[in-house]
């Protein structure tokens, strides 16, 4: 694989030929990556596979006229046929009046932040295949585990890098480790299935597989002897598993697409108070070899950490350059880049701050409501925010979490639940978007 220099080189390289071709503007990405994974079965290897990529995307401008190509083939002639390629495409292509490189005065220049995404461990597959087998053999230890869906173990490594010709180069370089299993509980119609996993960019800040497999046993068997709930409005608690996806809802709602779209239903929310005070959401790009840590964004713009609620207050909308554009405001560096289109918008270490309350102490005045663990569909109307899915997992019985429940809906309009959302002490920081344990009152429960 090409080092960070190497593919910054390469990078620019096709920026300096799409300029000398005719076109007014261009940038270029090029992302490389090697993966190996293995998964296990009943402690007997199931499957091992390997991969190996090499991309690069060109966008160019000729006035106000874009186009975007990529190609696998990085040989000199390919190259110079895809910059030929884009360049005519570009030329009849319908006129964007905010489309365009990001403002040059705002890009990054210097010395990136040393972020730490990389180490330097070689694993080899039967090093992974071990892994696997611990995760898998620990999790059939459980009692009341019956059957494997499968361990598994991966390792990655990667390189991106971007260009533009109007100044910036930039690349760097990541490595992933993970470990997974997943169990079934039970017997014929009573069976229940879960699972656990861990990801890191470090290998050595990996979870051991033995706790990884554990955890994945206990939460199968937990599961067993599923009941109903009653029908009515009721308190929800969302383990912080599916917590993180009301997160994923936010950033949607607050994206520059969705707001110039005018399909967002925090469509001018700016300023307001979109949660209860104390709520206070925040991402940060600079995490120390976080998951989604980042030197910059997808169109070579400086990041920084930032609060994107701040006491329950919206204090930025997501923007690249052409939404900032047209809304006239600034991009606010959270712009995406894949090899192939204009940027989008994307967060990085997004999470919730931890609220003052233990999690026994959330719960100890609920008289009746669920515990989720498990969402199911995808009930949530972007618009207008109605929001209904199917969930799984536990009753809550006079402050205390009691017998599994299953097959019942959860509902409510997502504008409502950011205002009753209440967040436990219990952050912890395991993926991408992390969330403590969240109690939302008042939600509508359809039972089976």
């Amino acid at each position: 694989m090409l080092t960070p220099d190497q593919a910054q080189e390469r990078a620019q390289d096709i920026v300096r030929r799409a300029t000398a071709a005719g076109a007014d503007a261009a940038d270029a990405v090029f992302a490389a990556d090697a993966s190996s994974e293995v998964s296990v079965r009943l402690g007997k290897l199931e499957d091992v596979g390997r991969s190996e990529a090499e991309e690069l995307g060109l966008r160019v401008f000729v006035g106000q006229r874009s186009a975007s190509v990529s190609t696998s083939d990085l040989s000199s002639a390919a190259m110079d046929a895809l910059v030929e390629r884009a360049v005519a495409m570009a030329r009849e292509a319908p006129e964007d009046q905010w489309a365009g490189l990001a403002p040059a005065e705002r890009l990054m220049h210097g010395t990136a932040p040393l972020l730490d995404l990389a180490d330097d461990g070689a694993v080899t597959p039967a090093e992974l295949r071990e892994l696997a087998l611990q995760a898998e053999e620990a999790a059939r230890a459980v009692p009341g585990v019956t059957n494997s869906e499968g361990g598994g173990a991966g390792a990655s490594s990667s390189v991106w890098a971007l260009a533009t010709s109007h100044g910036f180069a930039g690349a760097y370089a990541t490595t992933g480790y993970s470990v997974s299993a997943s169990v079934i509980a039970g017997d014929g119609g009573a069976m229940q299935r879960d699972y656990a996993f861990h990801s890191a960019r470090h290998r050595a800040r990996l979870d051991p597989p033995h706790e990884i497999g554990r955890q994945a046993g206990e939460r199968a068997v937990a599961r067993l002897d599923s009941g109903r709930v009653a029908s009515g409005a009721m308190p929800v608690v969302f383990d912080p598993r599916v917590g993180s996806s009301l997160l994923g809802h936010l950033s949607g709602a607050i994206s520059g697409q969705a707001i110039t779209r005018k399909t967002s239903f925090l469509q001018g929310a700016m300023g307001t108070e979109v949660f209860a005070p104390g709520v206070t959401i925040c991402d940060d790009p600079h995490r120390p070899h976080g998951l989604r840590s980042r030197p910059f964004d997808g169109e070579g713009l400086p990041v920084s950490p930032s609060s994107i609620i701040e006491n329950g207050m919206l204090e930025t909308w997501l923007l690249d350059s052409a939404s900032a554009r047209q809304l006239g405001l600034e991009p606010t560096g959270h712009a995406a880049r894949g090899v192939n289109g204009a940027p989008g918008v994307t967060t990085s270490n997004l999470f919730m701050q931890a609220g003052h309350v233990p999690v026994a102490t959330l719960i100890e005045d609920i008289a009746l409501g669920v515990y989720v663990i498990e969402l199911i569909g995808q009930g949530v109307n972007p618009v207008t925010g109605d929001y209904s899915r199917g969930a799984a997992g536990f009753l809550i019985e006079n402050g205390e979490i009691t017998r599994p429940v299953a097959e019942f809906t959860i509902a409510g309009n997502l504008k409502d639940m950011f205002r009753a959302l209440v967040p436990a002490n219990d952050l912890a920081f395991r993926y991408g978007v992390n969330v403590p344990t969240i109690r939302i009152d008042g939600m509508t429960v359809a039972g089976g």
